[in-house]
């Protein structure tokens, strides 16, 4: 059995965490953290837990970044990183942690989407002059956009369009300029998490689309890249991609 360390108990997507391990035979809970206390949550803080884990899931909040990170590394722990929007001194502070336990790290956690970026990524290379547009929905109260998984796409996209750049929403005089990717982003709703990719060719549309129908699909991703990370002896930043391969 995995024993696992919940930060982020006392949140929408820690409470799912805490409800597939509760039914799981892989997992057991080690110790379950929320800063602002909860229903379930054992500890207010990492570190007042000192048994034994065998990995920690991140689902906090991106500002608490280091604290997690210099858990980790303090303990030799592996970390699932989950939260999204790190500066780029939070994504120093997890490449550092990284030179010392198996970090994972996506911007999503939902196997669908990585499935969904390969598949753009052999689109691309298949239609290397075709027009590229991304449009991602989410709820209404999301604060970032473009959402971090349409960026993560992009990016990969970019890998075969070495020379694209990203083109965020469009207004006023937007012609198309040959080698753009664009983003768009719309907020409505309870939308959990819509990406469509389109792939345009004068004579013909390619339609990549993912749906997230139910939150719980991120803390099983989660899990499953929890299961993946205690399985890797070496130290280094992992992600959906090298989990794929």
């Amino acid at each position: 059995m995995i024993k696992a360390i919940i930060h982020g108990a006392g949140g929408r997507m820690g409470k799912e965490l805490l409800r597939l391990i509760a039914d799981s035979s892989d997992f057991t809970l080690a110790a379950a953290v929320d800063k602002f206390g909860g229903e379930g949550v054992q500890y207010t803080n990492l570190n007042g837990f000192d048994g034994e884990a065998d990995v920690i899931i991140d689902f906090s909040n991106h500002v608490l970044t280091k604290e997690v990170c210099d858990y980790a590394t303090d303990r030799r722990i592996p970390v699932v990183i989950a939260t999204t929007g790190q500066d780029a001194d939070e994504r120093a502070i997890m490449a550092q942690c990284a030179e010392k336990v198996p970090v994972f790290h996506s911007a999503n956690m939902s196997l669908g989407i990585a499935v969904l970026a390969s598949l753009a990524r052999k689109a691309a290379e298949m239609f290397p002059d075709a027009d590229i547009e991304i449009i991602e929905k989410h709820h209404n109260r999301k604060l970032d956009a473009p959402s971090g998984t349409a960026l993560l796409l992009a990016n990969e996209l970019k890998e075969v369009r070495t020379d694209a750049e990203f083109k965020l929403g469009r207004a006023g005089n937007a012609k198309r300029e040959k080698n753009e990717i664009g983003i768009s982003a719309v907020r409505a709703g309870n939308i959990v998490g819509d990406h469509e990719i389109i792939i345009c060719t004068d004579s013909q549309t390619l339609t990549l689309k993912h749906e997230a129908h139910d939150r719980a699909l991120f803390a099983e991703g989660a899990l499953s890249a929890a299961k993946y990370l205690v399985q890797q002896k070496v130290p280094a930043m992992y992600d959906m991609k090298t989990m794929m391969k």
